[in-house]
């Protein structure tokens, strides 16, 4: 693989509470340098991301319900579309974790929904974070169909902070219930090329990361 052909997988990352703008254009200018897919920053730094995005390619995604996934669908549903309004392509949501552990199905699917309803007209994708880590085998698959049936464009398997990040058996049960027609991404603890490629083999079209440079250039080892 190419670091122009990996590039194209990561969206690259920087959720920090203590993100500053300078840091935002920073990264914005390592997408930009290595050809990133996307960039992922919390909804108050969407407008700087887009601002210094401008005229190229690269996405902007943003995180909703961020980190724990435990807020109000409503409240929700008015983040996304905010982040929308300030630039934001994508939409990675959290799931409610607790409700999937309750097994109140209804509501994950609902809370799901809702935001896909609210952002696909006008052309957003939104990928639902399961966090794995916390999820047994069955409710990941479960999640996942849940996300499936609601309309997201992906399932992601991580925040990041969480109690672990992505694994390659995680990625591939993910992709085994959702087939080929939604996304996967893996995201949480990604540091190298080798890591990202394993994602990639198990099923992983999108990779999330805050390590994304040394990704790109760890790949010739």
């Amino acid at each position: 693989m190419e670091r122009q052909e990996l590039a194209k997988y990561i969206d690259h990352t920087n959720l920090k509470a203590f993100a500053t703008r300078e840091d935002i254009k920073k990264l914005c200018g390592e997408a930009k340098k290595y050809g990133f897919y996307a960039v992922c920053v919390n909804p108050y730094r969407v407008k700087d991301a887009r601002e210094f995005l401008r005229n190229t390619d690269i996405k902007v995604a943003s995180v909703v319900g961020f980190p724990l996934g435990a807020t109000f669908t409503e409240t929700k549903v008015q983040e996304a579309l905010m982040a929308v309004h300030n630039g934001a392509d994508e939409i990675d949501m959290v799931m409610n974790i607790g409700a999937m552990k309750d097994g109140d199905y209804d509501t994950v699917e609902r809370d799901i929904r809702e935001v896909v309803e609210a952002v696909h007209p006008m052309g957003v994708k939104v990928k639902v974070i399961i966090e794995t880590c916390y999820l047994t085998d069955e409710e990941k698959r479960k999640a996942c169909e849940l996300a499936k049936s609601a309309g997201a464009d992906f399932v992601k398997t991580s925040t990041g902070f969480g109690s672990a990040g992505a694994r390659v058996e995680d990625v591939r049960l993910m992709r085994s219930v959702v087939g080929s027609d939604m996304g996967v991404k893996a995201a949480g603890g990604i540091h190298s090329a080798r890591e990202a490629v394993a994602m990639i083999e198990a099923g992983a079209s999108r990779i999330g990361a805050s390590r994304s440079v040394d990704i790109i250039e760890t790949l010739e080892e």
